[in-house]
Formats: C-alpha cells, structure tokens, sequence
C-alpha cells in the first residue's frame, strides 16, 4: 500500500516549483505552519550533500479542527508533510503523505472521511503542480 501521493513534474527551478506548490495548498485551504530545508539540514548536521529537498507542513484548520475534536492525540500526526525534491536525473518530485493510510490505524470510523477529503485535497495539490 503507498503512503504517499506522487508525481514527477520534469526539470525545472526548484524554487518557482516551491511557490506552485504552496499555491496549489492555499488553493485547496492549507496554509504552510513549517519548512525543512533537507539540504541545508544535512549538510549542516551531518555533512552530507543532498540535492534541493524541502518538506512543507501544511495544514488545513477546518480539517484539522475537526479531527482534533474527535481526538486530540492526532495532533502528532499533523501537519500534512509535502515534500519536493530534485531527483538524481535532475527531475523534480512533488509527493505529499496518504492521510487515509496515516489515519487508518485510529479505530476510529468518524476519522476515515475527514481522511478521505483531506486526501483529495491533496491529491489535487499534486495533480495541479507541473
């Protein structure tokens, strides 16, 4: 089962692929709460090289708000992580988390179509980016 949702979007500016992505998640109602620079991070803490790699938590409030009514321990599964990367061959990456596979250990059925919307808001997140 993948836990993510994918999509390779070709060679291009890193950068202007970043803002296309944090425009596609206020399209779909997610605000960006944080940014990993990956590259910077293990460079700094492990002297590594990686190529340009960012993790973006987004959050969506009226989903998260309603998840967290129903219980408040999956704040530790939040925010949404969105990731870009730049490949080996240069092509760039555009993959976000699967919130249904995420949820679905909850036992919780209130939870599944929170997850199932929330899933496809993120799935047009990734299908709108090229």
């Amino acid at each position: 089962m993948a836990y993510h949702i994918t999509k390779t979007v070709g060679k291009q500016d890193f950068a202007e692929l970043k803002e296309k992505v944090i425009e596609a998640l206020k399209a779909e109602g997610f605000g960006v709460l944080t940014e990993i620079d990956i590259q910077a991070t293990m460079k700094k803490k492990l002297d590594k090289d990686y190529k340009s790699f960012v993790i973006l938590g987004a959050c969506n409030p009226i989903f998260a708000d309603k998840v967290l009514s129903i219980d408040p321990h999956i704040s530790a599964f939040l925010p949404c992580n969105v990731s870009i990367r730049e490949m080996e061959n240069g092509e760039m990456e555009v993959s976000a988390i699967d919130p249904m596979v995420a949820m679905s250990g909850f036992g919780n059925d209130s939870i599944a179509p929170l997850a199932e919307a929330v899933k496809e808001k993120l799935s047009k997140v990734v299908e709108l980016v090229n």
